[in-house]
């Protein structure tokens, strides 16, 4: 086990530093100049493009630029913002509580209503119940997250009153404490929804065809034929089995919570990562933008260690030697 783990250690380092220089290539050979981005004109003068490309190191040649920021990072800065002249760490760890509160919250809620709805369409395979969830789940799948987002918005914001438009708090209540917390959570239930709504149609499909394929293996029918109940069958045997593929699932979708949320984020005004990732799009924040990817990323690598390391206390015939 130890091996194992120390070499998927190495290999999850060496990932990051491609991912790093990749990263750092495409940001710098992508068209647009950010020195032009700030300087805010049309048409700016030589001198005031030398000297911002001078101050934040855009004139020296790509290598040299790339190890700078190698080093950086080796040391664990990610640079300063080109655009809000503020250290990378800084901003992200400002926007991360956010985007990780709406991500994770819809992630959880998505795996778990996903797996029971699946798990209930499974057991009553081609029966009205199963077609209908199946038809519900084809719907949701291909609805866009932006418009199912404006459509709750309509319907539970506009039309009803029960939640707020946007925002993740009411900056006129000045609520504190308790008060502040359900604040939060009420700004939440929208966004959310919007995000596991969308999210639970993968976790549905995958989970009912896995219960499927598991109950019609021999070693079910050979614990059948031992008079034991479809219940403890199900329960002690088949579900551990069915639930690997649901799990790989949502330990990717968990690794993507840094930035899979950048729409939904901007229809609800949510102060996350995802605007953040699309202004710095926008206006060419090399530092800023190769921060992020480079929280994805190890946030990808992480949650895949981890789900291989839980495939192992799913499945005992699984062993990492």
């Amino acid at each position: 086990m130890r091996r194992y783990l120390a070499r998927r250690v190495f290999s999850t380092l060496l990932i990051l530093l491609i991912v790093v220089v990749l990263n750092f290539l495409l940001m710098h050979l992508a068209p647009g100049d950010p020195a032009r981005i700030l300087t805010g004109l049309e048409q700016p003068s030589p001198e005031t493009l030398q000297a911002l490309r001078e101050r934040y190191g855009l004139d020296r040649p790509l290598w040299v630029q790339l190890g700078r920021y190698l080093a950086q990072v080796a040391r664990g800065d990610l640079g300063r913002s080109i655009v809000y002249d503020q250290p990378v760490s800084q901003l992200i760890a400002e926007r991360l509580p956010a985007t990780l509160l709406l991500t994770v919250t819809s992630a959880v809620l998505a795996f778990v209503a996903g797996t029971l709805a699946g798990t209930f369409s499974a057991t009553r395979y081609f029966s009205r119940t199963d077609l209908f969830l199946s038809f519900a789940s084809y719907v949701l799948y291909a609805t866009p997250s932006f418009w199912l987002g404006l459509m709750l918005i309509l319907v539970f914001a506009s039309w009803l009153g029960w939640f707020p438009t946007s925002g993740m708090v009411d900056p006129r209540l000045g609520a504190t404490g308790l008060a502040r917390l359900l604040d939060i959570l009420r700004h939440l239930v929208l966004p959310a929804s919007t995000l596991a709504l969308v999210q639970v149609p993968v976790y549905y499909r995958i989970t009912r065809s896995s219960v499927v394929s598991v109950l019609k293996e021999d070693f079910v029918t050979t614990l059948r034929a031992t008079g034991m109940s479809e219940s403890r069958i199900f329960r002690k045997y088949a579900l551990k089995n069915a639930i690997l593929p649901t799990v790989t699932i949502f330990g990717l979708h968990m690794g993507y919570v840094v930035t899979g949320a950048a729409l939904v984020e901007i229809v609800f005004g949510w102060p996350g990562m995802g605007r953040l990732m699309l202004g710095a799009v926008f206006r060419r924040d090399y530092p800023l933008l190769m921060g992020i990817y480079l929280i994805m990323s190890a946030c990808v690598a992480a949650m895949i260690l981890l789900t291989d390391l839980l495939y192992a206390w799913l499945d005992p015939r699984i062993r990492y030697q």
